[in-house]
């Protein structure tokens, strides 16, 4: 059966794709099309056909799924930030979990019986909205003129104009709103994209959930903001602000921030709590924008390291001595295993605490400025068995072997962003010989591919739990146990 473009077809949908797309298929040829839900009987249009799949267009649903729901933004369908708000959060945790699940046999060849056995169930958030502790909005100006802000649609740089995104918290309207309506006030030209003409590109708004504290960066394409100081007599007055910069951004480039931050009110960073731990943060910080999530994350993590309160001790009564986090962002992980040993510590008798004493927290990750954070973190929190070196773990990891050859880790945590971990970084894990190698992932598809080599290696998966740290959208986040 041929396809033509804009052709109008009658679909059931009876799986999702990698981004929850659903699939539908006509004697056999499979169609995606965004916005449904597994059940539903729709009618699509035919946007494009490859030769063994196509793309549609949701037309009209003329039989829903049990597990479709109204979206809860009046814009989700056109905005590029979610892609779930229309299913179920029940189906939508399925789709999660099975995706992870799938990824690891498929992707990983890791066989049905492992992976049903280590599989844990996914944890979900009591309430999948008003999650994120940090939102950037593209600054724009409309048809008529007037300037508004939002988020992109999907694949495009159209922003979608909305100022109360259903996963930030509700002040972040009310700061927004105040941001435009200064703007339009004193006629302060947003960015043309296009021309490269204007100041504002993005406004960068971030929370700490757990003090309170929230933070208001402008990018601009030039330190010289109008009225800077009516500006800043204003926003500080609203509850929680505690620290207004500018971020310079002057450059013709995709990129949101750039390096130069002016401060002009405040320290230049706000301050959160996670896990009992302090956290600096500044505009360029790394910080998951889920805390929630993130503690039950890192805490998982720790357990599958087996660094808990209750020990720190290896399979055969071993101490662990050294424990390695592979891309440790702002040091939160390293921070995490380095305060669990400092608790149980505590918690040890006199004669005892020395046993403890030398075990240390090695952090390495790319992004120097990250690093310059985890240091301030470190100190921030006391923890002192904690050390950090700014490296690409691929090139530093090697040398370290070579220098020094007999080294050995006892733990060693990896969180990769989404493309996952070098082979470098793998062939060095496996010559330090780990009893336990954790991989936190925020792609299940790389997930899997890592521990394909691992497993080759002689690993075998104990454990592995999927976590929804961004609810309503088709990321997953993972962790993964592997022992000798």
């Amino acid at each position: 059966m041929t396809f033509q473009k804009n052709q109008k077809i009658q679909l059931e949908i009876t799986d999702l794709g990698n981004e929850g797309e659903g699939i539908g298929k006509i004697d056999g040829f499979p169609f995606f099309v965004k916005d449904t839900v597994v059940g539903d009987h729709v009618t699509a249009t035919v946007m494009k056909v490859r030769k063994n799949f196509g793309f549609a267009r949701l037309v009209s649903v003329e039989n829903a799924s049990e597990d479709r729901e109204d979206a809860l933004c009046p814009v989700a369908r056109p905005c590029g930030g979610c892609q779930l708000q229309h299913m179920s959060y029940e189906a939508e945790l399925r789709f999660k979990q099975k995706k992870v699940h799938d990824c690891l046999l498929r992707i990983g060849g890791i066989p049905e019986k492992i992976l049903s056995e280590a599989e844990e169930p996914i944890v979900g958030m009591e309430k999948p909205w008003r999650y994120r502790n940090k939102a950037q909005y593209p600054i724009g100006v409309n048809a008529e003129g007037r300037t508004v802000a939002g988020f992109y649609a999907g694949r495009t740089h159209s922003i979608i104009e909305s100022d109360n995104c259903a996963l930030t918290p509700p002040e972040f309207q009310k700061i927004l709103r105040a941001v435009l309506g200064f703007i339009e006030e004193h006629h302060i030209r947003p960015y043309d994209e296009k021309t490269g003409k204007g100041l504002v590109r993005h406004v960068l708004i971030r929370k700490g959930f757990a003090t309170g504290e929230i933070m208001l960066c402008l990018v601009c394409t030039s330190a010289k903001f109008p009225h800077r100081d009516e500006f800043v007599q204003e926003m500080k007055n609203i509850p929680g602000m505690t620290s207004i910069c500018i971020n310079i951004n002057a450059e013709k480039t995709n990129v949101i921030l750039g390096k130069e931050i002016e401060v002009l009110y405040g320290q230049g960073y706000i301050t959160d709590i996670l896990g009992g731990l302090k956290f600096q943060i500044g505009p360029l910080s790394f910080y998951q924008v889920n805390p929630v999530q993130a503690e039950r994350l890192y805490m998982k993590a720790m357990e599958y390291a087996g660094l808990t309160e209750d020990g720190a001790i290896l399979e055969g009564g071993r101490q662990i001595r050294d424990v390695w986090d592979i891309c440790c962002g702002i040091g939160t992980i390293t921070l995490f295993a380095a305060d669990t040993i400092r608790k149980l510590q505590e918690k040890l008798p006199d004669d005892q605490k020395n046993a403890l004493s030398e075990v240390k927290i090695h952090g390495l990750e790319i992004v120097p400025e990250a690093i310059e954070d985890a240091k301030i973190n470190a100190k921030l929190n006391d923890i002192s068995n904690a050390e950090f070196a700014a490296a690409a773990a691929e090139d530093y990891m090697p040398e370290y072997l070579k220098a020094n050859p007999d080294a050995r880790a006892d733990v060693i945590i990896v969180d990769p962003p989404r493309k996952g971990l070098d082979p470098e970084v793998l062939r060095a894990a496996v010559e330090m010989q780990p009893s336990r190698f954790v991989y936190v992932s925020c792609d299940p598809a790389t997930l899997a591919r890592d521990l394909k080599i691992m497993l080759a290696a002689g690993y075998k998966l104990r454990k592995f739990r999927a976590y929804d740290q961004f609810s309503r959208t088709s990321h997953t986040e993972a962790v993964a146990l592997l022992t000798k």
